[in-house]
């Protein structure tokens, strides 16, 4: 019999609503989810903390420091550690091989371009003279460094010309020569700037070979920006800064072939007197019996040198060692003697072993801009009693 009292029923309904609540939220909930396992059934795992494994060998404080640096790649640390990486082969897989130069012995390059020793044209900059006296000649010249431990029984001067046209080549011959060795860059090369700065970044001092007028031009053609004879010599300053402007840091010039024009005091003339106010050094490669290059240059107070023998005429490896041997013997005698050769596969491989050889023979091998220093200036063979640079 139903109560009398209305919130007795009130209550019986509120009650049954509350149920029918919960049953219906439960039905939402479980459409919504979609679970057709309701969160049935439940895994547990264990989660364990293990130690580190214990090394053999315990690490040093500096390679914990390098490991909390982290490591570095091979191209990092030859970009900007300055040092060569080896790759490993199959035999090391993953590993490098770093050999770090001994900077205690180093020689460095002055850095370049030297702004007081540069304007700018049409044709980029080109090298001029500082206003304190300082000459790109002195500046960018590679330092003899200390005096060795025992006086040498004769003084090698090399220049090996013909770079920057084959890369590969040129590659080999700024890696494998020793840093005493001079290179002569053609200005028709590409990327010459970074190359050339790559060469002196290894210790080598530069030259700039400028293309001149063979005797059987054009049969014989060194290129559109080939200084020349005749009517054309007025052309001559504009194509000379042409090529001087291909890059900076060199010490000075030297011929590329130039049989007639070297002969020819009126073509020359013109030429020497913008080199000197350049301040620039002056080679004769040594090509031309006929070449005034060098004595003119000297007239016209501008150090100079005359190359004295090719080491590599005859393209083949033995009759390169015939004439590097020829070297030794004339160093002996003459105190110091100035030699060329080319930029050739051959000729840089067997430089590089020749090379190697001169210490235990008491041979020293100097900068082309050094050994002007060691010759008495009126007499090509005999050897002065210091640098006169």
């Amino acid at each position: 019999m139903p109560s009398g009292k209305p919130w007795g029923r009130w209550l019986a309904t509120a009650a049954a609503g509350c149920v029918g609540s919960v049953i219906l939220g439960l039905v939402l909930v479980a459409a919504l989810r979609r679970d057709p396992d309701g969160g049935q059934p439940i895994a547990y795992a264990a989660i364990e903390k293990r130690a580190a494994p214990v090394s053999s060998v315990p690490p040093s404080s500096d390679a914990a420091l390098s490991a909390a640096r982290g490591p570095a790649s091979a191209a990092q640390l030859e970009n900007s550690a300055g040092v060569t990486v080896v790759r490993a082969g199959e035999d090391a897989p993953g590993a490098i091989i770093i050999t770090v130069p001994d900077e205690a012995g180093a020689i460095k390059l002055a850095p370049t371009p030297d702004n007081r020793l540069v304007e700018r044209s049409r044709y980029g900059l080109l090298p001029k003279l500082g206003p304190d006296g300082a000459t790109p000649a002195k500046i960018y010249a590679r330092p003899l460094g200390p005096e060795p431990s025992v006086k040498p029984a004769g003084r090698i001067a090399l220049l090996v010309g013909g770079l920057g046209i084959s890369q590969t080549g040129t590659a080999d011959a700024i890696a494998k020569l020793p840093g005493p060795v001079s290179l002569a860059f053609a200005p028709y090369g590409t990327e010459l700037e970074r190359t050339v700065q790559r060469a002196r970044g290894e210790g080598h001092e530069v030259f700039l070979q400028l293309p001149m007028e063979p005797f059987d031009y054009p049969d014989n053609d060194p290129g559109p920006h080939t200084l020349l004879t005749g009517p054309k010599a007025s052309d001559n300053i504009d194509k000379l800064h042409w090529s001087l402007g291909r890059f900076t840091g060199y010490v000075g010039i030297v011929n590329f072939l130039g049989g007639r024009l070297t002969a020819d005091e009126n073509a020359l003339s013109p030429l020497l007197r913008e080199l000197a106010g350049r301040g620039l050094m002056v080679i004769d490669d040594g090509s031309s019996a006929r070449s005034l290059l060098a004595s003119s240059a000297t007239r016209a107070q501008i150090p100079a040198i005359k190359i004295d023998r090719v080491v590599d005429a005859v393209t083949r490896p033995d009759a390169i060692d015939k004439e590097l041997a020829a070297l030794e013997a004339l160093a002996r005698d003459q105190g110091v003697v100035v030699a060329a050769a080319s930029a050739l596969p051959v000729s840089i491989e067997r430089i590089n072993r020749w090379a190697q050889s001169l210490e235990a023979k008491k041979i020293a091998l100097v900068p082309v801009s050094a050994a002007r220093g060691f010759r008495n200036p009126k007499t090509t063979g005999s050897v002065s009693t210091g640098p006169q640079r």
